[in-house]
């Protein structure tokens, strides 16, 4: 009998851990930048959008890695967060007046 309520139990578990787990999703997208402060500046973009949860860019590979809830948001806002802040991403490319103003060692074209 205790048996089989632990197996219930962990049954329930897995079901309430599954159905919380809905909904996300890991992409990888290509991000133009440099340095550390492209860094800072792109993760802190990505991470201000509604339903992202981690955002890691990385200046080697040029590849931002966001794990976000697809019932909040998607790749499209999350990259359209990127190009505001001066970065290309994927296809969209930055607005020429805001990537002008990135400093100069943040500017990769």
């Amino acid at each position: 009998m205790r048996t089989k309520v632990l197996v219930f139990m962990a049954g329930l578990l897995l079901i309430g851990m599954g159905a919380f787990a809905n909904g996300k999703k890991t992409q990888k997208v290509d991000v133009s930048g440099n340095c550390g402060m492209c860094k800072t500046r792109i993760e802190k973009a990505v991470n201000g959008v509604d339903g992202v949860k981690d955002a890691v860019w990385d200046s080697k590979t040029q590849v931002l890695k966001v794990t976000y809830d697809e019932k909040k948001t998607n790749i499209e806002s999350i990259q359209k967060a990127v190009v505001a802040v001066g970065h290309d991403s994927g296809k969209l490319k930055a607005d020429d007046k805001v990537y002008n103003a990135l400093p100069g060692c943040c500017k990769y074209r």
